[in-house]
């Protein structure tokens, strides 16, 4: 392969963007070299500046459910542009969205449209501590919620890709806020509980990790957390930004069985357009302005493209519920690849190759994996067409739009990169 433009591209993106791009993940900082620009995408490929092809496992970092064009996708965006592309102002399909939402998923009896997953985790943790008169909030290691200031602690997804364990620029105060413990661990949850039980607004958890990598839970802990938090009376909030109609239609919620007190959304429900959703019980959204007196707001909210690109997803995958076995069953293929000494985590179609010959279960296993083995085996995948996040503590995805093909390929290369 040649990257000559993407290249010249990265050279005058370092002059006037910091480090080059616009999301610290997109950088190779943790693998070495210099990322990809890309051009373009179609089904389960993207083509960068230089024409080069891959096979797409980021799939913009989980909302691409469908692959990249969709037609579906594409003819709803077009008939929203015929009619402009924002007024500030409530739109017919904002309230069929919501509706959307609130029927796919059970625990969200309100639910309120946002920007981003940051945006919604934000505003969710705000109606936790409106809600309960309470001000702690209780997150996971390795677990990322957006950068929310008082969340960053411990994070993990770019932080621990870069090797930052605390950002710059958060007050100690809105650190002090945030108790963080290990995930799949629930002893450190009674122990939180027993200690600052009163003072305790939420947990927020993701109910399947994904920005450690992807890290699922073990056996009874969801429910534990449901039932700690309920006997304590603070809420439990799941961020299903990145699982939301990603490992089931209804999310990790409806794969696990456990009904969270709210919830957060984003990513798939934009269908590849930037959006975040927050939503729960009843009683609980009902607090938030303009109904109640917690304040959110948002120019952009409801988006008329991302509202209309987001209606068409959630319509597809409710139409065609098959999309979820396929899914499964052609990411178990691909994990199948990885060799002895190579620790996989899968759940539905997320899945993180870790290197590792250890269990990972939580940060502290995550972070014993070989990042210099790992960023070795990312190269070799990227020149042999194979497009992967260049992180060890990133999730993959497969998407609709992967093929019999796409995996067979996928996985003959792996086995040379593993080789290699």
């Amino acid at each position: 392969m040649t990257h000559s433009k993407s290249e010249e591209l990265f050279r005058r993106a370092q002059e006037i963007i910091p480090g080059g791009v616009n999301s610290p993940v997109r950088a190779y900082r943790s693998v070495g070299g210099n990322p990809p620009f890309i051009a373009r995408g179609e089904g389960s490929h993207i083509f960068d500046a230089d024409d080069n092809e891959y096979i797409d496992y980021v799939g913009s970092w989980g909302p691409l459910l469908l692959g990249h064009r969709h037609p579906e996708i594409l003819s709803a965006l077009e008939k929203a542009l015929a009619n402009g592309t924002s007024f500030g102002a409530p739109t017919g399909q904002e309230v069929e969205l919501a509706a959307a939402i609130c029927d796919a998923v059970p625990s969200i009896e309100m639910v309120r449209l946002v920007n981003s997953g940051t945006e919604a985790t934000m505003s969710a943790i705000r109606v936790a501590r409106g809600f309960t008169g309470r001000d702690l909030i209780v997150k996971f290691e390795g677990c990322y919620h957006g950068h929310v200031d008082s969340l960053l602690v411990k994070a993990g997804s770019g932080l621990a890709t870069l090797g930052i364990a605390d950002t710059q620029g958060v007050p100690k105060a809105f650190c002090d806020t945030t108790l963080a413990l290990p995930y799949n661990s629930t002893d450190a949850v009674e122990q939180a509980f027993r200690e600052h039980g009163q003072q305790i607004a939420a947990v927020i958890v993701e109910p399947v990790v994904g920005n450690m990598g992807c890290v699922p839970p073990q056996t009874g802990y969801l429910e534990a957390l449901r039932e700690i938090t309920a006997r304590h009376g603070a809420l439990l909030i799941f961020d299903e930004v990145m699982t939301g109609f990603r490992v089931a239609f209804g999310g990790a919620q409806e794969r696990f069985g456990i009904r969270p007190d709210l919830t957060t959304l984003g990513k798939v429900i934009g269908g590849g357009l930037p959006v975040g959703a927050y939503g729960g019980r009843r009683d609980i959204m009902s607090r938030v302005a303009p109904s109640g007196p917690i304040y959110q707001a948002g120019t952009l909210s409801g988006n008329p493209l991302a509202v209309a690109a987001g209606l068409a997803m959630l319509r597809h995958l409710k139409a065609h519920p098959e999309v979820y076995s396929q899914l499964e069953a052609r990411a178990a293929k691909l994990c199948s690849s990885a060799p002895a000494g190579i620790a996989v985590n899968r759940v539905g179609s997320m899945f993180t190759f870790f290197f590792t010959d250890r269990p990972v279960t939580d940060y502290e296993s995550a972070k014993r994996s070989d990042t210099g083995r790992f960023g070795r085996f990312f190269h070799a995948m990227l020149e042999r067409g194979i497009y992967l996040a260049p992180s060890q503590f990133e999730a993959a995805f497969v998407s609709a739009a992967h093929t019999e093909e796409d995996i067979r390929k996928t996985v003959a290369e792996a086995q040379e990169a593993f080789n290699a």
